[in-house]
């Protein structure tokens, strides 16, 4: 073996990999890493991998009426990257090929690309990892090409020959072609990394977009949000102009162009009117696609993504370049996450909008005092979960629909508190499904309490309280505990909270019903204990700010309906 060889060999595997940084470049290969591709693609990718195998061997070296080359990273890039029909039929290519170029290792050449190919193919079945490691790749060349030479010494004829010739290239043709290999599985892996880093770059980016907007977004979609949203957005630098418009008009543009997309002048172009109709995003390369009525239009590309409200459309966000084609991979994934979240936050603010509208014509849901809101956020949550968890959107309704059950047919009665328990543990499933990890829920029960009565819907109100005012405005959440103990001669029960806490100062709300009518829950248990079990009974408050809120209720010790009148 001559050094010259090795460095020429060299050489050779440098083109290869330049075609594969080439290949990694394009939409399909990225999909095809992912195993996501259609078998038509699948065929066309084997065909590019053999012509690659085929280059390396016009770029092979003569050396005793053969050729030191490098066909097999082509074909084992095939196989490792697609499995073993791609591997195979890039090796029947690139060694077909090799077998019609004559020689006296033509058929052990072109044998030895087609097994190298099924071996890559193997390898790729047996990996379970995306993208194969460079390692892999690395020992999985040095395995093929030495099943090359022992084919060749197996098959090529004479005899001598094959292994004078298996003597000269065995070992520059093994180390290149191997290090070839795993040159390309480095390449593939550096390209997928890059592209999920702008991916998660653009996430990033969306999210901090649509922090900052949330406040103007609750408001709805107005010229007024709308302004605020485009203005935040183009401040994050990048677009020509940004855009936001309803069904019928532009509500706000800033940018290039907003002179004559806005204002007086803001018909809505061809490609808006699209979207809006069809419900899809559109990507515009050029300015005629765009569709602008303005001949003097410096807009030249754009994408459009509709703004949904539940399944319905209500408006687009617009993002341009004044250059033509230059939307890219990343302006998709930003520009459709970013509606995504737009849209999830005006339902939301739909939902809450219909929840006050029902709040105000004091529609009191299922006579129970669940609140509207709580009823609307439940099932938003669980319309989020149906995709996602079926299995437990599934157990929240069955808790919802326990829930309504309760307040039908127990309202106003006493019930043990076991069963006042279970429908507040329901209650909080809910709500913990809503607020995830900011809430944490305690529970210290005795058992020996659960047989004794309780007014029906007496520890929900209160549950509900800590959490609406308590736990909610404090951005990160908190506990609520749930203690019951039993004394000589009464049951207590303790709804204890870590949040914001009450200033007692400006107004108790025990004692001023009407100062504290957002805590009528509190101020309804409380007249009701006091009024079915007596003055000594009710709730005690003991509040900080900014400490929590502890509230304490009392309850005589009763074991049936007969008993309460006299206790």
């Amino acid at each position: 073996m001559s050094q010259p060889l090795l460095l020429e060999m060299i050489e050779r595997m440098s083109v290869a990999a330049t075609m594969a940084f080439i290949l990694s470049q394009t939409r399909i290969f990225r999909r095809i890493i992912y195993r996501q591709v259609l078998f038509e693609e699948r065929v066309m990718l084997a065909v590019i991998f053999g012509l690659i195998g085929i280059m390396g061997t016009y770029a092979g070296i003569p050396v005793n009426d053969a050729l030191a080359n490098s066909r097999v990273i082509g074909v084992m890039a095939a196989g490792l990257i697609g499995g073993r029909l791609m591997g195979v039929s890039a090796g029947l290519i690139a060694g077909g090929h090799r077998y019609f170029l004559g020689g006296f290792t033509a058929f052990s050449c072109a044998l030895a690309s087609v097994c190298e190919g099924f071996l890559a193919g193997e390898i790729h079945r047996r990996y379970p990892e995306k993208p194969i490691p460079w390692w892999i790749g690395l020992a999985g060349g040095l395995a093929g090409e030495a099943l090359q030479m022992v084919i060749i010494l197996l098959t090529a004829k004479p005899y001598e020959m094959a292994f004078a010739l298996v003597a000269q290239i065995a070992f520059p043709m093994t180390i290149v072609n191997s290090i070839g290999i795993a040159v390309v599985l480095v390449i593939i892996k550096t390209a997928i990394d890059v592209q999920q880093r702008a991916g998660a770059e653009q996430s990033q980016k969306a999210l901090e977009i649509a922090s900052k907007t949330l406040p103007y977004l609750r408001r709805g979609l107005d010229s007024e949000s709308a302004k605020a949203a485009a203005d935040i957005i183009f401040a994050a630098g990048g677009y020509g102009a940004v855009a936001i418009t309803d069904e019928a008009q532009v509500l706000s543009c800033v940018g290039a162009g907003a002179e004559h997309h806005s204002g007086r002048n803001n018909s809505l172009t061809k490609a808006t009117r699209n979207v809006l109709s069809g419900g899809q995003f559109y990507i515009a390369q050029t300015a005629f696609d765009i569709g602008c009525s303005c001949p003097t239009c410096t807009l030249a590309s754009a994408i459009i993504v509709p703004l949904k409200r539940a399944e319905t459309v209500i408006g687009t966000l617009k993002l341009y370049y004044t250059r033509p084609n230059a939307i890219g991979p990343a302006d998709i994934t930003f520009a459709t996450g970013l509606a995504h979240l737009f849209s999830t936050q005006l339902e939301l603010t739909e939902i809450d909008r219909q929840a006050k509208l029902a709040a105000r014509a004091e529609l009191k849901a299922l006579q129970a005092q669940i609140n509207p809101h709580f009823l609307f956020n439940t099932l938003n949550t669980i319309t989020s979960l149906i995709r996602t968890k079926p299995d437990l959107a599934r157990e929240l309704l069955l808790k919802l629909g326990s829930i309504f059950r309760f307040t039908l047919h127990k309202i106003d009665h006493n019930i043990t508190l076991a069963e006042e328990l279970t429908q507040v543990r329901s209650y909080l499933a809910i709500e913990k499904a809503r607020y995830g990890e900011k809430l944490k829920v305690i529970e210290d029960i005795e058992p020996a309490v659960l047989k004794y009565l309780i007014p029906s819907l007496t520890i929900q109100p209160i549950a509900e309280n800590a959490i609406k005012h308590g736990l909610q405005p404090k951005e990160a959440g908190g506990t609520i505990t749930v203690r019951a103990v039993e004394t000589a001669n009464y049951v207590q029960i303790d709804i204890i909270d870590d949040g914001v806490g009450i200033d007692l100062t400006q107004g108790h709300p025990l004692q001023l019903k009407a100062a504290c009518s957002e805590r009528i829950g509190l101020t309804n248990v409380h007249e009701r204990l006091r009024g079915q079990f007596g003055v000594n009974f009710g709730l005690e408050l003991d509040s900080i700010p900014g400490n929590g809120t502890s509230i304490r209720m009392r309850l005589p010790k009763l074991l049936n309906e007969e008993r309460i009148a006299s206790a």
